[in-house]
């Protein structure tokens, strides 16, 4: 039987408040949570707890929040705690090598990306962007490099035509809390042993931004296609028509030619758009003030605002 471990969690969007929650259901004592301070969200902008913090609240799971581990007084507090491994996933500060010293097992990552691919911030997104067949989950040791460590367990999934950001995101969040189980029973017990990278195969998945979200009509459809599916749910590919925004949540590749971005044709099938290559069905859309609808939803009751040989994005 595995050892039952002092745990440290470390982690602060949905993705990780899914690894905590599987790790809850393990012998193993979560003994603390730290997560990013509260962040203004919502119209109201008001101060809102990660869902990792809410999760450990709603558990009575003592919660940390420092602007820094660099502080010494953070890293004291957190040597008191005296925890045999701790557990990061998506939290969003540096850990230097002070605070990675500290557990007696030291720091384990759960990154999502097979690893050395897509080392950074958006993995989930740059893969699916790019045309990847497959994503995954990799847990790593953690050094002072950013996504650099020895990797100690991998687990892979394809990506579908249709995988979108969330889609891609939800799977992941499944597979990684398992691999991180997983992964800590062969620490515990010393069976397993780490990987080292080859740096050499390594590629960076920069922080998205809602400006690389405005979509290029000179690019080819089939780049736009993968894009529009990458950033949903967020930040959600944009346009706009007669100068208004519109939001583009959904697409087809679809033949047609024309002036980038001018309108080819319009049915309850979709808006088409031509690219630089080739051409878009545009499939769901979001205009200014309404919500996200199909576009048969739209042509049927405001077919006028689309005109053919309209141009998006002027």
């Amino acid at each position: 039987m595995t050892e039952a471990l002092r745990i440290v969690f470390a982690g602060t969007p949905e993705f990780a408040a899914e690894h905590l929650k599987t790790l809850l259901d393990t012998p193993h004592q979560i003994v603390a949570v730290y997560s990013q301070p509260d962040r203004p969200a919502g119209r109201g902008h008001k101060l809102t707890p990660s869902p990792v913090k809410q999760l450990a609240l709603q558990h009575a799971i003592p919660v940390y929040q420092p602007q820094s581990l660099r502080d010494p007084a953070a890293q004291a507090e957190l040597a008191a705690l005296a925890p045999d491994l701790m557990v990061v996933v998506a939290y969003g500060l540096i850990l230097p090598q002070a605070v990675l010293d500290i557990p007696r097992l030291g720091c384990i990552n759960s990154h999502a990306s097979l690893l050395p691919r897509w080392r950074g911030a958006a993995p989930i997104q740059r893969a699916i962007e790019a045309g990847d067949d497959e994503s995954g989950v990799t847990v790593m040791r953690m050094e002072a490099g950013l996504d650099t460590g020895p990797m100690l367990l991998k687990v892979g999934t394809p990506i579908a035509a249709d995988d979108t950001g969330g889609s891609l995101h939800d799977r992941l969040a499944v597979l990684g809390p398992r691999a991180v189980v997983e992964a800590i029973a062969g620490l515990a017990d010393g069976t397993l042993a780490g990987e080292e990278q080859d740096d050499g195969l390594a590629t960076y998945a920069h922080k998205l931004n809602k400006d690389e979200a405005r979509l290029d009509w000179t690019r080819p459809a089939e780049e736009l296609e993968r894009l529009i599916r990458a950033f949903n749910p967020w930040p959600i590919c944009h346009s706009t028509l007669d100068a208004a925004p519109l939001k583009v949540l959904a697409a087809q590749l679809a033949d047609g030619r024309g002036a980038p971005g001018q309108i080819l044709a319009a049915s309850k099938d979709g808006l088409t758009v031509a690219c630089g290559e080739a051409a878009l069905r545009l499939t769901r859309l979001q205009l200014p003030g309404g919500k996200a609808l199909d576009f048969a939803d739209l042509y049927n009751s405001r077919r006028e605002q689309f005109a053919i040989g309209a141009v998006l994005g002027q």
